[in-house]
């Protein structure tokens, strides 16, 4: 590009050619994708004004180089719908210009009159420094203009200026653990206001991205009927660790408030010391019975719904198939799985001679059981052969990990999962 850093001010206006050099018009703002944190916003891409007066969507990617008298984009194609904002963008020009910051430090009151968009290592171009001048109070001098980053001023982040209804609509494009992190750094009005709109499901997805302690004090903001509905829809596992952390009459509360059906796990697993393979334990692996065909096995692992390391194998045991079970066979990996004919049975490929986990092993014997065999999951079994459940090298990691390990994510993975998508990337006409 034929700049690393450009003043949007200097941009707008500025002509666009395609890659032959013809004039697709002008450009008249730029769209950016508010964050949830406070790390500079990623630029999706350019308002262009075409010759007809029609605004559409150039994404960043498109664009090959920013030169002081024109903008030229690469060959390929763009859509050529009308531009329309989604509910995480802002623009450069039309809402960011004029918008009232706080200087970080100071907390004095500015105005925003240029921002500055920069490239990055990986090619990504962010809103990476501002242009301030100062509202009410001296900043320097009175009425002097200030360049500072991005970080040094507050009031642009998603959560500075979206209500409830915004941060949800955002909420539904990030992973759950992207939303515990943003949910955990809100006002607590927010934070209730959140949990109170999301439904169970989701709200149980969120919940097991956090500490224990963390859960507690949400869960406490929650009726008793709606926390035992989240429990009922969090996995037996992360209920029953969250259960632990409260006190015995409460959890009995919310176990008796449970359908039995949901209950009855939590309660199984409660009976193990946590750091054990019957603590640590999911007690709804993925179990079939010896005349189930590989096809019935692969289509098991392919639901969207099973973490990727219960995915990695199936447990082969006697009817009943649901835990604690019949008569326990074996199990099947998934890369043995897909070298099968989907009509044969899942009894001709078991694994029979994997060793077992029982449900007193310590957290130590699992880690180098799972090391020792190069496995993510491993069956736990009982002295009389019943699968109890299975033991997931995630559930080991947690509990290997610093207490407030949740609390240390990275700024990187966060922009890396947190980051809000851009516009649809339909392409329809080449550039």
């Amino acid at each position: 590009m034929g700049a690393d850093r450009v003043f949007v001010a200097q941009l707008v206006g500025l002509p666009v050619f395609g890659p032959d050099g013809e004039r697709i018009g002008k450009v008249r703002d730029l769209a950016v994708s508010l964050r949830v944190d406070a790390s500079p916003p990623r630029v999706l891409g350019m308002v262009v004004e075409m010759v007809t007066r029609r605004r559409i969507f150039v994404p960043m990617l498109r664009v090959t180089t920013i030169d002081p008298g024109a903008v030229t984009l690469a060959t390929g194609s763009v859509s050529l719908r009308g531009f329309a904002q989604h509910p995480n963008e802002i623009l450069v020009v039309g809402q960011m210009l004029d918008a009232p910051v706080r200087m970080g430090d100071s907390g004095l009151e500015a105005v925003v009159v240029d921002a500055a968009i920069e490239q990055t290592r990986s090619r990504d171009w962010i809103v990476g420094r501002l242009a301030v001048r100062g509202r009410r109070h001296r900043l320097a001098r009175r009425g002097q203009v200030q360049v500072v980053s991005w970080t040094a001023v507050s009031g642009l982040t998603l959560t500075d200026r979206q209500g409830t209804a915004g941060l949800l609509s955002v909420f539904e494009t990030m992973r759950p653990a992207d939303i515990a992190s943003t949910l955990l750094g809100l006002p607590e009005k927010r934070q209730h206001e959140v949990i109170d709109s999301l439904d169970d499901e989701r709200l149980a997805d969120v919940f097991e991205e956090m500490s224990e302690a963390d859960q507690r004090t949400l869960l406490e903001h929650l009726d008793s009927e709606r926390a035992a509905d989240v429990l009922e829809a969090m996995s037996p596992d992360d209920a029953a660790d969250l259960l632990g952390e409260l006190s015995d009459a409460d959890a009995d509360a919310l176990l008796a408030l449970m359908e039995p059906g949901e209950s009855e796990p939590v309660r199984r697993l409660l009976t193990y010391s946590s750091d054990t393979a019957g603590g640590l334990m999911t007690p709804e692996p993925i179990i079939l019975r010896p005349d189930a065909t590989v096809a019935e096995a692969l289509a098991r692992i392919r639901n969207p719904d099973i973490p990727p390391a219960l995915a990695s194998m199936v447990f082969v045991c006697r009817p009943p198939t649901e835990t604690p079970t019949g008569r326990y066979l074996g199990c099947a990996h998934v890369q043995r799985l897909l070298r099968e004919a989907p009509s044969g049975l899942v009894a001709g490929v078991v694994d029979t001679d994997l060793a077992r986990l029982s449900p007193q092993a310590t957290l130590p014997e699992i880690t180098r059981y799972l090391a020792a065999y190069n496995l993510v999951a491993g069956p736990v079994v009982d002295g009389e052969e019943h699968l109890l459940g299975a033991v997931t090298v995630d559930d080991v990691l947690e509990h290997l990990l610093p207490h407030d390990w949740r609390d240390r994510l990275t700024d990187d993975g966060r922009d890396r999962h947190g980051e809000i998508s851009a516009h649809d990337p339909t392409e329809v006409a080449d550039a």
